[in-house]
């Protein structure tokens, strides 16, 4: 598979929540740091989504914020 987003973080799928609509989705990218995302509850069943298979975290976005203290 190819795609046009820059950023694809492999991890591992650490939890799955699933709600009556959407599941939210954590992967650990590496130890301690986990990204979450929320996505139907139709795409996690056609993907064969569940905790300890390996995924990928897709992030594709126009604009990236930075933010300090």
């Amino acid at each position: 598979m190819k795609v046009s987003a820059r950023n694809a973080l492999k991890g591992t799928i650490k939890a799955i929540h699933t709600g009556s609509v959407n599941d939210e989705v954590l992967l650990e990218i590496a130890p301690g740091i986990e990204v979450t995302a929320i996505i139907t509850k139709i795409s996690a069943e056609n993907l064969g989504l569940q905790e300890g298979k390996e995924a990928y975290a897709v992030i594709k976005a126009s604009d990236v914020i930075i933010s300090v203290d």
